[in-house]
């Protein structure tokens, strides 16, 4: 069973993603407080990491970069999720290392595609 780290510090949102994905065949581990994110990544090894933007304390973009500069997650395919939507946004996103990039509010459909095939990209 592929595995996916869903970091959202809203909990409704966090709910809904882990919901979602559990529906599709994920084991799911959410993490509300960015500042856990590399912690408890490296100790549950997602096939993909799905990451808010916005989040208290730490900023999305950062820990992309973080995850993207570890060892032991450099390769973990990520895919950003948030509510701010301009080009100049998803290119600082896919620059700091997200290999994938949804808007809020987000679509099932794509959402789930979008997660399918980073958790069964080669």
């Amino acid at each position: 069973m592929k595995k996916v780290l869903v970091v959202e510090d809203n909990e409704l949102n966090s709910k809904l993603f882990c919901d979602l994905l559990r529906a599709h065949d994920y084991q799911t581990e959410a993490v509300r407080d960015g500042r856990e994110v590399l912690d408890r990544a490296r100790a549950f090894g997602p096939d993909v990491i799905i990451m808010d933007i916005q989040l208290p304390h730490v900023s999305g973009l950062e820990l992309i970069e973080q995850i993207k500069a570890d060892a032991m997650l450099s390769a973990t395919p990520i895919m950003a999720v948030t509510a701010y939507a301009t080009k100049e946004d998803e290119d600082k996103i896919r620059a700091a290392g997200a290999e994938a990039y949804v808007a809020k509010p987000v679509p099932v459909a794509r959402f789930v595609a979008t997660v399918d095939r980073l958790a069964h990209r080669e």
